[in-house]
């Protein structure tokens, strides 16, 4: 890229101008305003104080050697610290037939030799999936594919949550009051009726506890002393000591949960490569936490429990093991961590989990440090913000959440509405119109929360996200089937395939090439920086400036067949990139609509 070959001609100038050495990192870039002439800006300040010269002038100074030294740079201009340069048209076009017509273009296809395992989704088997795993499992999966186009080798993997005392107050609540009923027999999917007695038995834990209240026992105590607790702690307790009875309900009830995720899987584009179970981890878990108290690097209290302690880290002491010897979260964490590490040898382990477990997981590598284990070194946590609606916050126990499976066929009927009212399916057969309205409805959703930084909440609104107008997902597919509309139109009109060099460039041929150019760095910035959001907001940019173009020049009522068929080839490559683009997102585009 023109990019390192100008931070190395800087590299030159400095020395050669200046008699310094610096090394090319300290040369910044910024995208030049569009209200500026200039493809590529060069911030100058940090050359400044090896020149020893105004801002203006040591950018006038390096600007000049710039220009004698790189062929492509036609001319340049300074405003304050910021040099402008302008490249020679024949970059653009040289740009354009070597690199951006290329199938691997934005892409590396050499692998690193480490891979990274990245965990997402990680759904309990007490509930159906909702909106906040829908981010979850959305962020994950275009972060693979992201990765994938960085040359990573990725292991996509989910952690099931299958087991705990959340499991255990849907299995009471099962025994309690089902009746033997199934998701057959209830007509619904299997997670869905899991989930339904696990709200059974809050509502009903809830109620108890305001009895155990108003008798006058304080709110902490009932809490604890609830009859419903009580058992659902003995449903744990029979379940890690095996008991046939439980067993059998659990993987029952289980096997109907994940059937159910299987579904919304499908329905959502998710895969995993690899399934953990808390059931299988968190015995090598508890392993590591026994062998922790006997290099007395874990501390073992009176009443049995087992403790790490973390003041001196700035911390404080983390419960690791229950007294009565069930474990806790913590706990499976170090046994899934470290059987994946000895596994894979990872270079990283990228657990895709919500903000609010940022203490966990720095504790969880504090805790395999000081047990040894290499596998601390790897973890790192991507954090991501909750989602709210427009009413508020969803609470799962209350069962006031946004059900995935129901946002995603609301997403559809939205869809199908927005669009007959468009008239944009008229033509269409029922299949054909059918799968229109699952693509834009899903692409509306994925879009809107994927556009976001993951670190940032967000509200998700659904009426918004399905806009044909704005920074949206419908919008960017319309972009791309207005297009391939347009090629398909050329290849009916008989126009030549043949491309030949134009004798310039019009102003919104050289933004949209710019645009162009610029993927790319995208890419490997959204690798970096494990950020989605980076590629949504360019492709974006790209739909809009090409819209631009598509309206205020000529391509198919141009005169000259020339101009006709370099327009045909810059709108087919950005057609290419605008797919590739929402496909790193996991988003589909439609060839018409």
């Amino acid at each position: 890229m023109i990019e390192q070959k100008i931070r190395e001609c800087c590299v030159a100038a400095v020395k050669d101008l200046y008699h310094q050495e610096i090394t090319p990192e300290i040369i910044g870039f910024e995208r030049t305003k569009k209200e500026i002439e200039g493809d590529f800006t060069v911030v100058v300040f940090p050359l400044v104080r090896f020149a020893r010269k105004s801002p203006e002038a040591t950018a006038a100074e390096v600007g000049e050697y710039l220009k004698s030294n790189i062929p492509w740079i036609l001319h340049y201009n300074v405003i304050k610290g910021f040099l402008n340069l302008v490249m020679k048209e024949a970059f653009w076009l040289d740009f354009l037939e070597e690199e951006a017509a290329s199938p691997n273009f934005g892409t590396t296809p050499d692998y690193h030799q480490a891979p990274v395992i990245l965990e997402y989704s990680s759904p309990n088997t007490n509930k159906p999936l909702h909106l906040g795993h829908i981010r979850n499992n959305l962020l994950g999966n275009s972060i693979s594919l992201i990765l994938e186009a960085n040359g990573y080798h990725v292991i996509k993997v989910n952690l099931v949550n299958d087991r705990g005392i959340h499991i255990c107050k849907s299995l009471v609540a099962y025994m309690k009051w089902s009746n033997g009923e199934t998701p057959k027999s209830a007509g619904i999917k299997g997670d869905h009726l899991v989930g339904k007695y696990y709200v059974l038995f809050e509502k009903q834990y809830k109620e108890e506890i305001r009895s155990l209240t108003a008798s006058g026992i304080p709110e902490e105590e009932a809490a604890k002393s609830a009859g419903l607790i009580v058992e659902a702690q003995e449903v744990l307790r029979r379940w890690e000591a095996q008991d046939p009875e439980i067993i059998a309900l659990w993987q029952t009830m289980n096997g109907w949960a994940y059937e159910g995720f299987a579904d919304t899987y499908k329905r959502l584009g998710v895969e995993f490569d690899k399934t953990y179970y808390e059931s299988d981890t968190y015995l090598l878990g508890k392993a590591l936490v026994y062998s922790g108290v006997e290099r007395e690097a874990l501390i073992r209290k009176p009443d049995g429990s087992i403790w790490v302690d973390l003041q001196d880290e700035g911390l404080d002491e983390k419960l690791l093991m229950r007294s009565d010897g069930t474990s806790v979260y913590m706990t499976q964490d170090l046994g899934t961590a470290e059987q994946r590490y000895n596994e894979y040898h990872p270079s990283r382990m990228v657990y895709v989990v919500g903000n609010e477990q940022i203490y966990h997981f720095d504790v969880l590598k504090r805790v395999l440090r000081i047990l040894g284990k290499p596998s601390g070194d790897a973890i790192f946590h991507l954090s991501y913000g909750m989602v709210e609606l427009p009413e508020g916050k969803m609470k799962s126990r209350e069962g006031t959440v946004v059900d995935a499976d129901d946002l995603m066929e609301e997403m559809y009927l939205t869809a199908e509405e927005t669009t007959r009212t468009l008239g944009k399916v008229d033509d269409f057969s029922d299949k054909e119109a059918n799968l229109l309205f699952e693509t834009i409805g899903l692409g509306a959703l994925k879009y809107f929360i994927l556009k976001v930084d993951p670190k940032k909440n967000m509200l998700f609104d659904p009426k918004e996200s399905i806009d044909f107008n704005g920074n949206t997902g419908p919008f960017i597919q319309y972009t791309y089937a207005r297009i391939q509309s347009l090629l398909r139109k050329a290849a009916d009109a008989g126009s030549s395939s043949f491309v030949p060099r134009p004798s310039s460039l019009v102003t919104q041929e050289r933004e949209v090439i710019k645009l162009l150019y610029q993927y790319p760095s995208i890419v490997r910035q959204a690798g970096d920086e494990l950020s989605p959001a980076l590629i949504a907001n360019y492709i974006y940019d790209l739909a809009k400036e090409y819209n631009q173009f598509y309206q205020e020049v000529p391509v198919l009522r141009e005169e000259d067949p020339a101009v006709v068929s370099f327009r045909l080839e810059l709108s087919s490559i950005t057609g290419d990139v605008i797919r590739k683009g929402m496909k790193l997102l996991g988003i589909n585009v439609p060839e018409r609509m």
